[in-house]
């Protein structure tokens, strides 16, 4: 018999020749399952001494009726948002938090995903983009985490078994907003942003696509890594003394875009007649300004509602689809015509 010490849903998965969202539905009883892999996998489950954690609920065992969350950072506006909600939800379907913030580092976050587990928690979101590291090999500490709790990534997306995505369609959301500036004759058009993370990336060929769509030269994407507002307005102080033209700035995020906004103010550019700005977030920063700033709204209530679903279901032992994606939506305001 294999030790119950070293035991997990991947192993029972593997010696059952199924897969981990199956043998979650046989643990929780579910009926979506037929009768010769239901009797497999509890053969399997008896024979091997495994004691079911995460998904034990079905079986009144020892569920700690608990969801982790890592978050890189509660300064950010996005991220302190979809906290509040993913809590809420969380808590609306009967289960308790633990919050743990890990920083950039994937040193970090591998560190903090080991400390939810030994925390015994039931399934583990994870909140924003920057949980998918460039180099695919530095995800295995997901994909190992996945193969004991279920693990629901927000706005982000890594390949894996047990991994579940919801994401907002940002490069859909940014090549419409791009492809209409285009259309309405605006020029010159640069794109903000302080990383290249997995959103980020996404927003940043949306913008590609759409100048490529309407043969437009596509040039002008300036890093900024910090955001602050202070950096944004001295790199287009840089871009003006470089005699490079600017018509439209389209921001990654609003506190970017409030940057955007700064520059134009004190350089008597007239927004948006002289300059048209856009954000992303439609954070409380985007109604700050005088002009409010139009923003691209990610849906963030629907997306952490979503997302908690999508984890319950798979707790449950309900089907559930490996990606969800939600529309984004553009909020008109006074720095677009």
């Amino acid at each position: 018999m294999i030790e119950e010490s070293i035991m997990n849903i991947y192993d029972i998965s593997k010696k059952s020749n199924v897969s981990i969202a199956t043998v979650s539905r046989v643990i929780n009883g579910s009926q979506n399952v037929s009768a010769a892999t239901r009797k497999k996998v509890l053969k399997v489950i008896e024979e091997s001494g495994y004691k079911p954690n995460a998904f034990a609920r079905g079986l009144g065992l020892d569920s700690m009726k608990t969801i982790g969350i890592l978050c890189v950072n509660i300064e950010d506006y996005y991220f302190s948002e979809a906290i509040y909600h993913v809590v809420k939800s969380i808590h609306r379907n009967g289960y308790d938090s633990i919050l743990i913030f890990t920083g950039d580092s994937l040193e970090s976050k591998s560190k903090n995903m080991e400390s939810l587990l030994s925390k015994r928690v039931d399934g583990i979101v994870l909140l924003g983009s920057s949980y998918v590291e460039s180099d695919d090999k530095d995800n295995d500490y997901i994909r190992n985490a996945a193969k004991q709790v279920p693990i629901v990534m927000m706005n982000g997306y890594v390949d894996g078994e047990n991994i579940f995505c919801c994401l907002s369609d940002d490069y859909q959301a940014m090549y419409d907003v791009t492809s209409a500036l285009i259309e309405k004759q605006q020029s010159n058009l640069i794109y903000l942003y302080r990383n290249l993370n997995y959103s980020a990336r996404q927003k940043q060929k949306g913008f590609e696509d759409a100048l490529l769509a309407h043969q437009q030269e596509v040039r002008n994407y300036i890093q900024i890594p910090s955001g602050n507002v202070y950096d944004v307005k001295k790199a287009l102080e840089e871009l003006q003394a470089k005699g490079i033209p600017v018509g439209a700035i389209l921001c990654a995020d609003d506190e970017i875009a409030v940057g955007a906004l700064k520059y134009a103010v004190t350089h008597n550019l007239k927004v948006p007649e002289d300059i048209s700005i856009i954000g992303y977030n439609n954070s409380k920063l985007s109604i700050c300004t005088n002009p409010e700033i139009t923003s691209i709204d990610p849906n963030i209530i629907d997306l952490s509602s979503l997302s908690v679903k999508m984890l319950m279901d798979s707790i449950n032992g309900d089907i559930t689809p490996k990606k969800s994606l939600i529309s984004a939506k553009l909020i008109k305001r006074g720095t677009t015509h």
